[in-house]
Parts: C-alpha cells; structure tokens; sequence
C-alpha cells in the first residue's frame, strides 16, 4: 500500500512577518526535497479546506469563532508575542485541519497505507482556548477526534518529537483516557511544560531531553519511556506530530538530532502501529526551522512512511 501526501498553496499565505522563523520557505524546502526520484511513487493531493465546525473538535465553538474574527484583511494581527494572523492565515489553518481530517478518512478506511501533511500553520501549542507558539488550532487533536467522531476509533496516539513539548495536545487530551499523547521534548524549553510528573489522566506520557543531548538520548527515551506506554495503550490510529528542530542544525533548540533518528523513529512507530492497527500513521508537520535541517528530516520522514 502507498504513502499520501497533503498539502495547499494556501499555506503559504500564512504571513507571521519579517525575518519570523515559521515562515512559507519551510514548504517550500520540503516540497523541493520530495521532488527527488525517491519519491516518484508518493501520493500528492491537495488538502481540501477544513471547517470551523471540525477545529470545534478540539476546541469551545467559542474559541474557534474567536480566531476565525480575528483574522485582518490586511497586515498583521499579533495574539501573542509570538503567534499572529495576516489575511491568509485563516485559510491556511482551515487547510491545515482539512488534511488532517483527509488524512484520517484515506487511512482510515485502507485507501492508502499512511500520510504525511505538509501544511502550516502548526498546531500542537494551541490549547483549548489559547492560541500560541506559532499555533492556532490543533491539527494533531482535531485528526484524533475525528478519527473517533467518524470512523469509531476508541483509542488514538499522539506520538511528538518535536524539540518543543507539545503543551496544546497535552492540554486538549488531559481529562481523555482514550486519547494517549507521548512527547520527546527539550527541557528547560519553551513552553516550560512536559515535565515527567504531568501525566493527565494516565495517558499523558513525557520524556524530556536535556540541552545537547543527541540521537542516543532520544532513542533512549522512545524506547525506555513512550514506546512502551504506546504499546500498551494499543492505539487504533497513530497520529505523529512531526517536528524537525531538534535537528542539531535548528536554530531555536539545542538537541543534536540527525535525519537518520527521525527516520528510525518513524519506522518503530510504524512496527508498533502494524501489530495495533494495521499499519495506520498520519503524520503532521510541526516545527523544523532551519530550512537544510527540516527538508533533510522531512525527507527522511516520509522515505520511511513509503517503506511500509
């Protein structure tokens, strides 16, 4: 079976400003890496554009019609110090959810093996009712809910290694002891969350990495600490979010990652996810911003998804 990938131009649109690290170059450093041969046989669609009723699904109607009128028609709007909206940002997030949820209805229902999604903005900082770290809805939560709302799955993972713990999915999972997050994370980092003693309700599952740490550390984590549990938890649906600055070329992180370590982790949350649930992973880009480190890493990625 095949690998799909989804993605929009109209992530581009998605402006943070000047010299801000999650800029539109990053898609297009991935896109020119999956232009090589190796990835004659990935399936490419376009995202279809998502709906607020479906972002609702992680986050209070409120919250998400809070966004939506944020949106400006022209320049930029700051939410946090770190986090804006330009007029496109509103689409972009809308096809961000749409191929998270496209992404969930192929795998779900055997069409293709897997999926990667090359879309931003990213998601896994936005919390139920509080846009931040470059995040407005949360894509990686809105693919697991969904997975339960329409295909009746009973037990979803959210597996994040990202170099930032992922606080939004965290916060959104907490109270759901049928939704499992496990993140690999820097910490002390931004957002300050992650710490080992944060385990929601029994299904939250961190694992932080000191400063420096590298590939051995991290395969360390995964293999003492989150794999495990995931196991364990016996996920019906493995969703990742996939970050890439923990890259040791990232310029917002001090872990020593390499393209190989992101490549063996895909492949062991593939073993796990073939004994659990068939084979079924949908990936989601996160952070990556170092542009050589995250087309590196993306493609390494998504050369092991298509190894299925």
């Amino acid at each position: 079976m095949s690998t799909l990938y989804l993605t929009h131009p109209d992530c581009l649109d998605h402006d943070n400003g000047f010299g801000h690290p999650e800029r539109p170059d990053r898609l297009r450093a991935i896109e020119r890496a999956l232009e090589h041969e190796a990835f004659h046989n990935l399936i490419r669609e376009q995202a279809p554009l998502g709906t607020l009723e479906q972002a609702a699904l992680a986050h209070p109607q409120a919250y998400v019609e809070r966004i939506a009128a944020a949106a400006p028609a022209e320049g930029i709007v700051q939410l946090d110090a770190d986090t804006s909206m330009s007029p496109g940002s509103l689409q972009a997030a809308l096809r961000a959810v749409g191929a998270a949820t496209t992404a969930v209805d192929e795998v779900m229902e055997g069409k293709v093996r897997n999926a990667f999604c090359g879309v931003r903005p990213p998601g896994h900082h936005a919390e139920k009712v509080k846009a931040m770290g470059f995040c407005l809805f949360g894509n990686a939560a809105v693919a697991a809910y969904h997975a339960r709302q329409k295909h009746g799955a009973e037990r979803v993972a959210v597996v994040d290694f990202d170099v930032h713990h992922g606080n939004g999915t965290q916060d959104i999972f907490w109270d759901d002891k049928d939704m499992f997050y496990g993140s690999t994370h820097q910490m002390p980092l931004y957002p300050g969350t992650g710490a080992i003693s944060e385990t929601g309700a029994g299904n939250i599952v961190n694992a932080p990495l000191q400063p420096g740490d590298g590939g051995s550390e991290f395969r360390e984590a995964m293999e003492a600490v989150i794999l495990p549990a995931l196991e364990r938890f016996a996920p019906d649906l493995v969703i990742v979010s996939a970050g890439f600055d923990a890259h040791a070329r990232d310029p917002l992180a001090n872990l020593n990652l390499v393209e190989q370590d992101f490549a063996w982790i895909t492949k062991r949350l593939m073993e796990i996810a073939d004994t659990s649930c068939n084979g079924r992973v949908v990936s989601l880009l996160e952070g990556g911003y170092d542009l050589q480190g995250l087309a590196l890493s993306a493609a390494a990625h998504v050369r092991a998804l298509m190894r299925a």
